[in-house]
């Protein structure tokens, strides 16, 4: 294909020399005089390892030039892909001044008598809704009528620094977001040669997946350091430790934790998250990550209440399918489960719990201590299978999926178990 990039900085110039090695002719488009001079004369204006092999191939056999002015190329263009920067502003927003420049240039350089449209890519990290909100109204503004001949299409790039070119060719996932979430062909075409998991979705999901990835790399490296400096105030080898957790991919690296839905609870991971905060609080390691966690929990509980209650009227009566922390236990020491349904009775809606593990004259020890001092009136609140199932309830909160296996007359079921 026929592809035009726009900001030849990391991202932009390392996508040029790689779409060219893989055979497209690729045109690059800069605002720096300098730096287009540069690359013409097979001088990379950035230090990444591989790529000036790659890009005085690429100018050596003519499947790339540069210029300060595409206008005159684009015509010719399948893709035209847009790399410019998104620094932050006074406000830390993004600053989307070139992200409009560009569009605008684009848009004004558009053949509107295309026989084919334009598939104009963003590869910049923005905010959710900047296509819908920013992009596409400059290109509705601009062309009018003619505006099918672009097509716009969100593609987050996933490129390291001093790893880009091999990230090129063996990216971690493709996500591609389109107006209505389905495959388009052109992207299909650039991406054929390489191996990943590849995920078609809608424009803003797209657009918030590198927010996603980057917090939570920074939450990775925050939360290394803040046991590191518990290890070191405790004498402890921080590297053992961090080699015995990276061991473990069923729990630790895994996707299972990762899962937006219920809080967490349990008579594990409150008690030892308070343990670890008092533990680095009294040997003087700050842990402002770690501190933050249980509050977090808390205002997930909240969040999860108030889900559920809006539009209740006053005194609904409410099932609640599962009580205990983890479903086919009877534990309900500190569960979040629990918590909701006090937070349900305190606000006067009428309350029916059904949970086939849990039998109030069989709690013992810490178990039976927690469930009565939360919830006093447990063996009045219980009720039986056939019981859920007959009777009427004006809203059936699931925390665990039960709803699938049971005939519930009710057809009004919240699933707390995920947030969709």
């Amino acid at each position: 294909m026929y592809i035009a990039i726009y900001g030849l900085g990391y991202v932009g110039l390392t996508s040029a020399v790689c779409l060219a090695k893989e055979g497209h002719q690729v045109v690059g488009i800069d605002i720096s005089e300098t730096k287009v001079t540069q690359i013409n004369s097979r001088i990379s204006p950035i230090k990444e390892p591989g790529l000036e092999a790659l890009l005085v191939d690429a100018v050596n056999n003519s499947m790339l030039r540069c210029t300060t002015n595409g206008q005159d190329y684009l015509d010719e263009c399948d893709l035209a892909v847009v790399c410019v920067g998104t620094p932050s502003g006074f406000d830390c927003s993004h600053n989307m001044t070139f992200i409009a420049e560009v569009s605008r240039q684009i848009a004004g350089s558009i053949n509107r008598r295309r026989t084919s449209p334009l598939t104009v890519v963003y590869r910049s990290t923005f905010r959710p809704g900047t296509i819908e909100e920013l992009v596409w109204p400059i290109f509705r503004t601009t062309l009018g009528r003619g505006v099918s001949a672009v097509d716009i299409v969100y593609n987050p790039e996933f490129l390291r620094e001093a790893v880009a070119i091999s990230d090129y060719f063996a990216p971690p996932k493709i996500v591609i977001g389109t107006r209505d979430g389905r495959p388009n062909a052109r992207m299909d075409e650039l991406y054929r040669r390489l191996e990943a998991p590849t995920f078609y979705t809608k424009y803003r999901e797209a657009e918030f997946t590198k927010f996603v990835d980057n917090a939570f790399h920074a939450l990775k490296v925050g939360f290394a350091n803040e046991i590191g400096r518990v290890c070191c105030r405790l004498g402890i080898s921080a590297h053992a430790v961090r080699e015995i957790f990276v061991a473990d991919t069923k729990l630790n690296i895994s996707p299972y934790y990762l899962r937006p839905g219920g809080a967490f609870g349990g008579s594990c991971l409150p008690k030892d998250v308070r343990a670890l905060q008092f533990i680095a609080g009294d040997v003087g390691a700050e842990v402002r990550i770690i501190d933050s966690i249980i509050k977090s929990n808390d205002a997930h509980k909240h969040f999860l209440y108030e889900r559920v209650t809006n539009g209740l009227r006053e005194g609904a009566s409410i099932l609640l399918l599962g009580l205990a922390f983890k479903a086919g236990s009877d534990d309900l020491r500190e569960s979040p489960k629990v918590d909701m349904a006090r937070k349900l009775l305190r606000a006067g809606f009428k309350l029916s719990i059904y949970d086939p593990f849990v039998e109030p004259n069989q709690l013992l020890g810490q178990n039976l201590g927690y469930a009565f001092l939360h919830l006093p009136n447990l063996g009045a609140l219980l009720i039986s299978r056939e019981e859920a199932e007959c009777r009427y309830f004006d809203l059936v909160v699931d925390t665990d999926g039960m709803s699938r296996l049971l005939s519930l007359t009710s057809t009004n079921v919240f699933d707390a178990s995920s947030i969709e």
